[in-house]
């Protein structure tokens, strides 16, 4: 059994964690909650879908978590035409050593965060591409295994209203997706304050906080997080409740949560605790990050649909009925009472 993680540790983690979240915040405005949800989806080593309306600063985020991390960055414009090999990289025919012999020549996958816009544009066999990549940190391009730097993290965009010369992301791709993240419009004092800051083609200066070597050790750090018995079980039962016919809702539900939502589960939860300076998770922790997690994991009946049900509505409707064993832990409680 691992040693529990040390609560100055935590305390000191849960501190560069905020400066992070603020450098973000400094120029994407009225987010806070958004950048709350990313900066524990990179701490959990999750990729996220970012699902929202153009112009909603969906991009600019990404751009600011790169340049306040000083990971290296790349970006893929998805369209009907791109090619598996666009991403993951192609053979090139060159001489080497007064020989002709094909030399992998590395796509833009090969990063530490890798943007993909509007993944929805891109045909099934493209977007399939990034399967292996999202799941097992590396490529295989004619039967040689490249592995993919680390830390590597997948932040896809698409635009859920134009559905003209797009291809849904089957469950299967979804699935790869720890988080699923709406981004809404801001109000009106946010509106105001990026009109007062912000202008046309202007680049953003973001304040660099750690690097991505950083950002590793505080990953490992999060998975050093104590999770209770008790806070585990809410998991696995919160997650059987996704399951048809296993609650009140499963009239509601054709297909439910996998185990690897659960284990994506336990992760953002462990790492939200960190983001808290905390050396244990607590049930708070699961239904903060639980909506995320699970909500484009279940699959709605045709009848809810039909109802105008949604995903979201669902998970909240199983996070009121599956309550807890307990509360919360203790906020003192000591890494020496978790041994």
């Amino acid at each position: 059994m691992k040693p529990p993680l040390d609560e100055s540790l935590a305390a000191e983690s849960a501190g560069e964690l905020k400066q992070l979240r603020q450098a973000v915040a400094d120029v994407i405005f009225g987010q806070d909650r958004l950048i709350e949800h990313v900066t524990v989806a990179m701490l959990a080593r999750g990729h996220i879908l970012l699902e929202g309306l153009p112009g909603l600063g969906k991009t600019e985020l990404v751009k600011a978590f790169s340049k306040a991390l000083q990971i290296q960055t790349s970006r893929i414009q998805f369209t009907p035409d791109l090619l598996p090999g666009d991403i993951t990289g192609n053979p090139m025919l060159q001489e080497v050593e007064g020989q002709r012999k094909f030399v992998f020549e590395r796509g833009p996958v090969f990063t530490n965060l890798l943007l993909a816009d509007e993944i929805n544009r891109a045909s099934p066999k493209t977007q399939s591409a990034l399967l292996e990549a999202m799941q097992e940190k590396r490529v295989t391009v004619m039967g040689e295994t490249h592995p993919l730097p680390a830390p590597f993290l997948v932040f896809a965009t698409q635009n859920p209203i134009e559905l003209e010369g797009t291809y849904p992301l089957p469950e299967a791709q979804l699935d790869r997706f720890l988080f699923k993240l709406e981004v809404h419009h801001c109000d009106v004092d946010t509106l105001q304050r990026i009109l007062t800051h912000r202008t046309i083609g202007e680049d953003t200066t973001v304040k660099s906080v750690m690097d991505g070597e950083r950002l590793n050790e505080l990953s490992l750090r999060a998975q050093e997080v104590y999770l209770p018995e008790v806070v585990g079980s809410y998991i696995a039962r919160l997650v059987d409740a996704t399951v048809p016919g296993h609650s009140t809702m499963s009239q509601d539900l054709r297909y439910g949560a996998s185990p690897r939502a659960a284990i994506g589960l336990a992760a953002a939860a462990r790492a939200r605790a960190l983001l808290e300076g905390r050396v244990h998770t607590c049930a708070e922790d699961v239904q903060a990050v639980a909506p995320a997690v699970l909500g484009h994991r279940i699959i709605l009946s045709y009848q809810a649909k039909m109802q105008g049900q949604t995903p979201a509505a669902l998970v909240k409707a199983l996070l009121d009925e599956v309550s807890p064993e307990v509360k919360a832990l203790p906020k003192s409680l000591s890494a020496a009472k978790l041994s």
